[in-house]
């Protein structure tokens, strides 16, 4: 059997908040309950798997693989939302998407949790 990943837990002062912040930003399904979890499906079988914590969250960063009309759409709900946006994951080029090996790219946070999620539209190292 192949090694796949087939879910992670994502910790979040407010997990509602948080999964369905995520699943509006990328047009994702409502997310769906499952014991203590709030499950956001990806296209490849993945789940994000938020849980309610306790205490200092440690950040976290997730990066998502989108087509280009989907990142026109997501990061469209980013600016319709007012979330802030940056091109680089130090957050020092803020209101600004990158055009990394021939794509676009962002880094936005969760406003919930100290997470920093990316959305990208070609692989890292993939030229262009």
């Amino acid at each position: 059997m192949a090694v796949q990943l087939n879910h992670t837990i994502v910790s979040a002062n407010d997990s509602h908040a948080s999964a369905s912040f995520l699943t509006e930003i990328l047009g994702r399904p409502a997310p769906t309950a499952w014991g203590p979890f709030l499950m956001v499906e990806l296209d490849n079988d993945v789940t994000l798997d938020f849980m309610d914590a306790e205490g200092e969250i440690v950040a976290q960063h997730y990066a998502f693989l989108i087509s280009e009309d989907e990142f026109d759409a997501s990061f469209g709900r980013i600016r319709d939302r007012g979330v802030g946006y940056w091109a680089d994951p130090s957050h020092r080029r803020a209101g600004e998407i990158n055009r990394n090996d021939g794509g676009r790219g962002v880094y936005f946070e969760d406003p919930k949790a100290p997470h920093n999620y990316e959305i990208f539209t070609r692989p890292y190292g993939s030229g262009g």
